[in-house]
């Protein structure tokens, strides 16, 4: 493929500048592909420092998914300690479902460079672009009834936002039930799907889609004005290893906390991270349009929104739009 031997052409260059006239020459391919073959390089998650009339130069290699790299980092006994990394799929969903129903173990973990059909809650598709993001699944075994599954959704939310900043400063806020945002944009979106039997939970998939190191010119345009990522916000390129890693330790403390105490310590530690609470939020019920401010959870994990008349609604399902 010619963007590998573009790549061999800089590695036997390293730190220096090559033009764009001698890579031609050497490759044997037009100035316009050329430059093709650079944005495919960029598409992989290298970098590159362009001066007119001088050339080329790599100044920033992908960071790539290493299973060993995430193990050494983790400090759980279940969580993360089995691996599965794709290069490419359609969506790890999909590829932790069929380990779910071959047996696989608690804590099983799915992560993917890049996912063709990634998908958000409502059926939305999820952006997930080729090493950019961390797009995996985690695969529960909660020995609880289907109804308590939405708790999960917002421990989930809690673990992401907690390792979040942690490792990289970013002061995330999670919006109800399953967005994380910095500065009123999206940079993670959770989606949790449950198999029952009998209302007995069999499995749950903790789908976790964050926005890494995406750059502002590699969303698609709708996207942005509402999505933004880990690295424009810190400033500086996100491990996405140490990233996974931290959130796993997160997720299994949690869980346990959450296995044993219930979920009262969950909800509080949600709370502490919301950005819905107090404000006035937007939303849908069976009986039309809902306006008032977000009070905070009922025991199910529910949202409590207060309306102008003192009534309070009890919101189960469904998006939320943030007033001021």
């Amino acid at each position: 493929m010619k963007h590998e031997a573009l790549l061999n052409l800089f590695e036997e260059k390293p730190g220096e500048f090559i033009s764009g006239e001698e890579i031609s020459r050497q490759l044997l391919i037009s100035r316009s592909a050329v430059w093709k073959q650079i944005n495919k390089l960029r598409e992989l998650g290298y970098e590159f420092e362009a001066i007119s009339r001088v050339g080329y130069r790599i100044s920033g290699t992908p960071d790539l998914l290493n299973a060993m790299e995430i193990q050494m980092a983790l400090k759980t006994r279940r969580f993360g300690r089995k691996v599965k990394i794709i290069e490419t799929t359609s969506s790890t969903q999909e590829d932790a479902a069929r380990l779910a129903e071959e047996g696989a173990a608690e804590g099983t973990l799915v992560i993917a460079n890049e996912q063709t059909a990634g998908r958000g809650r409502q059926g939305r598709k999820f952006y997930s672009p080729r090493g950019k993001g961390i797009w995996m699944t985690l695969l529960l075994r909660p020995e609880k009834p289907l109804p308590y599954t939405p708790q999960l959704t917002l421990l989930s939310g809690v673990a992401v936002c907690r390792a979040i900043r942690q490792l990289t400063g970013v002061e995330a806020g999670i919006k109800w039930p399953n967005d994380l945002l910095v500065n009123g944009r999206k940079i993670c979106g959770i989606l949790l799907e449950s198999a029952a039997e009998d209302e007995l939970v069999r499995y749950c998939l903790a789908g976790i889609g964050i926005d890494a190191n995406v750059e502002p010119e590699d969303y698609p345009e709708e996207l942005r004005s509402i999505a933004t990522s880990l690295k424009a916000e810190a400033g500086n390129k996100i491990n996405r290893n140490q990233l996974i890693a931290a959130i796993m330790n997160e997720f299994e403390m949690l869980y346990d906390l959450y296995c044993t105490e219930g979920f009262q310590p969950i909800a509080a530690l949600w709370e502490a991270l919301s950005v819905s609470l107090g404000r006035e939020v937007r939303t849908k019920s069976r009986l039309g349009p809902v306006t008032g401010i977000a009070r905070g959870l009922d025991e199910s994990g529910a949202l409590i929104v207060e309306q102008s008349s003192g009534e309070r609604l009890v919101v189960f399902s469904g998006e939320i739009e943030l007033g001021t």
